[in-house]
């Protein structure tokens, strides 16, 4: 089974009043993992990502206006359009992710399984495709 295969929308709790709307999303409950970082993207000036996570676990949210997803296992390309705050995309470890097309208020809102570690990543294209190639290899 691919990683892309593994990808799935996640519709986050909402409820609604006369006050307006609530939505809360816990780790371990809603999320499939324990958050142990969040971080945020805002104020867009080009497409970012460009990256795959070697044990990093995602969901990813629009907060704010919208974006792309283009995200690969190193032989497909799938894309996902962000656009709505009560709904997330859990993306899996090992799947190269690009994000593109943030429209100028977007806020990509990403909620991850581990901490920051930048050796814990394929910083290219290139450098991720060899590492698909070589676990590709001790598969039996």
């Amino acid at each position: 089974m691919s990683q892309l295969d593994k990808v799935k929308w996640i519709d986050f709790p909402s409820v609604r009043d006369a006050r307006g709307v609530l939505t809360a999303v816990e780790g371990g409950l809603d999320i499939p993992f324990d958050i142990q970082r969040i971080f945020y993207v805002h104020h867009p000036l080009t497409d970012r990502g460009g990256h795959a996570h070697r044990d990093t676990d995602q969901v990813v949210t629009a907060m704010a206006g919208s974006f792309k997803l283009r995200l690969s296992d190193g032989v497909r390309w799938v894309t996902y359009e962000l656009n709505d705050v009560t709904r997330g995309l859990y993306i899996p470890r090992m799947v190269y992710i690009e994000i593109k097309d943030m429209t100028p208020e977007a806020v990509c809102f990403v909620l991850a399984s581990t901490h920051y570690d930048i050796a814990r990543s394929y910083r290219s294209w290139e450098d991720y495709l060899a590492a698909v190639r070589k676990a590709g290899e001790r598969e039996p």
